[in-house]
């Protein structure tokens, strides 16, 4: 069996047995990938720390044909973001993150994209930024890169400007206007059109003042979660600890 390497992140991990333990990785070039870490419960282990959730790491795996496991041979720590989970809130909140991006993509699906996104979003918790505000950094990007967030700045329907009420469309794609809105169920707050262009324009390790109080902040969660639950078609266990 050949032996594969990638820089990967540790989304989470249970146990197996009395000494092994599943890891489930994002890794840099092949996605979500699921192995066996043979040995990793035992004394003295070579995996050390290694497989704590969100740690960075270099893997190195074999994989067998026909086989949905690989096997972990070694794990290597880039980066260790423990500290930060020692608050509940963003142990829960990471954990969201990681169930998310297992439920969107699929085994060996490479997305660069993403890894860089929660990379740097972990990063920027390290250095001690607003959870709230790292929160829907993510998930407005998540969304984005994904293909999914709608345009917040022009109707749907007649492709004019908002710049007054606007409502979420009922498959959660797009948004419409006062005069366009079949049913008002959904209003979302101009707020999200601002916080879409800082985002924009910003890293997620941006010093300095917040540029969003926390009841906007909340104001544009509720919407960019309503488009994830839709698309997932359920919502997050993890986002439902959140909530309480």
């Amino acid at each position: 069996m050949p032996l594969y390497q990638s820089e990967a992140i540790v989304l989470r991990s249970f146990n197996l047995g009395d000494q092994d333990k599943i890891v489930i990785f994002f890794s840099r070039n092949k996605g979500v990938i699921k192995g066996v870490a043979k040995g990793a419960r035992k004394f003295g282990s070579r995996f050390g720390s290694s497989l704590e959730p969100m740690s960075q790491v270099n893997i190195h795996y074999y994989e067998k044909e026909g086989k949905d496991l690989v096997t972990v041979s070694n794990c290597d720590l880039i980066e260790s973001f423990f500290e930060v989970q020692k608050v509940l809130k963003a142990n829960f909140t990471l954990s969201y993150f990681a169930e998310l991006i297992e439920a969107f993509f699929p085994s060996n699906a490479r997305e660069d994209l993403i890894y860089r996104l929660l990379l740097s979003v972990l990063r920027a918790l390290k250095e001690g930024r607003d959870l709230n505000l790292l929160t829907r950094y993510f998930e407005a990007w998540f969304l984005h890169i994904n293909g999914i967030l709608p345009d917040f700045g022009k109707c749907k329907k007649c492709r004019k400007e908002i710049n007054v009420s606007r409502w979420l469309s009922p498959k959660k794609d797009g948004i419409y206007c006062e005069g366009c809105a079949p049913q008002k169920k959904e209003e979302v707050r101009h707020e999200i059109r601002s916080f879409m262009k800082w985002i924009n324009r910003n890293p997620p390790s941006k010093k300095g003042k917040i540029p969003f109080s926390p009841s906007q902040l909340e104001a544009i969660s509720k919407t960019l979660q309503k488009i994830i639950i839709y698309h997932l078609e359920a919502e997050p266990k993890t986002l439902r600890y959140l909530k309480e």
